[in-house]
């Protein structure tokens, strides 16, 4: 009996269900109906490779027996691995079901699964990794909070951001999930009031021309300000975000340029 690839798939995939945790099927994509054979293996695998992503870091917790100081550090570690998986449904799988998120660089709270996902779609461009540096953990009765301060390495750019944090556990069916997050950047870091030299000026035109010579559109997009206005030489359309500006740069950079400046003020 001839069977086609796209139902082996079919069959695998429904199989490992039993075992990953529940995913909202419309945060994952539905195949098209005239998808190809090709397609909805592509379509299966990926799915089958997210359940199996959100599964490992959402460790079953222990029955009947508290948390120690060292498995609450390690719920940091999960969160990091979450953020190297660069699919922010992972990222947003490690929080509760009615979260608050007071992220490192944005304004505004995220209280709920898709405002979590949204921060980290634009967050996890970044490629960050985390460092705790110093921290004190607190354990009680079904909770447990861990405060400090860690260090992101922004590993398209190689910029580090040192932030103080908390993460407040709870344990959610089973699993030991955050309930609150608060990242902000470290006060002393922010130098308020000391203004920027020419030669610093000048600096930041070459930290530019650096990203350029990367060839990545990434890197590149990142020197970019949140809203940032990008008239580029090129192109007649104005870029206002980070996609529309690493979209430019993705052709721009096949042209492999590098700057210099010949005069300024």
């Amino acid at each position: 009996m001839k069977i086609s690839s796209a139902a082996i798939a079919l069959s695998f995939a429904y199989g490992a269900s039993a075992f990953a945790p529940s995913v909202d099927p419309s945060r994952i994509g539905t195949p098209s109906t005239t998808a190809s054979s090709t397609e909805l293996d592509l379509f299966f695998m990926n799915t089958l490779k997210h359940k199996r992503a959100v599964s490992k870091v959402n460790k079953p917790a222990r029955v009947n027996d508290s948390i120690t100081e060292k498995e609450v550090r390690g719920l940091f570690e999960l969160w990091n691995s979450a953020l190297a998986t660069g699919d922010s449904r992972v990222v947003a799988s490690r929080y509760s079901k009615n979260p608050v998120l007071l992220p490192t660089v944005k304004d505004d709270p995220r209280t709920d699964y898709d405002s979590v996902k949204d921060y980290f779609d634009t967050f996890l461009l970044k490629k960050p990794q985390g460092t705790i540096l110093d921290g004190k953990v607190h354990i009680g009765d079904g909770w447990a909070t861990d405060m400090g301060i860690y260090e992101f390495t922004m590993g398209a750019t190689g910029d580090k951001v040192k932030a103080r944090y908390t993460y407040n556990y709870v344990q959610e069916d089973g699993v030991w999930k955050i309930q609150h997050h608060h990242s902000s950047v470290m006060p002393e870091a922010v130098d308020m009031g000391k203004p920027i030299t020419p030669d610093e000026v000048r600096g930041l035109f070459h930290l530019w021309n650096d990203a350029l010579a990367t060839l990545d559109p990434t890197k590149v997009a990142a020197r970019y300000a949140e809203k940032g206005v990008l008239l580029p030489t090129v192109s007649d359309n104005a870029r206002t975000d980070f996609h529309s500006i690493r979209e430019y740069f993705v052709n721009f950079l096949q042209l492999k340029p590098q700057g210099e400046i010949l005069e300024s003020h």
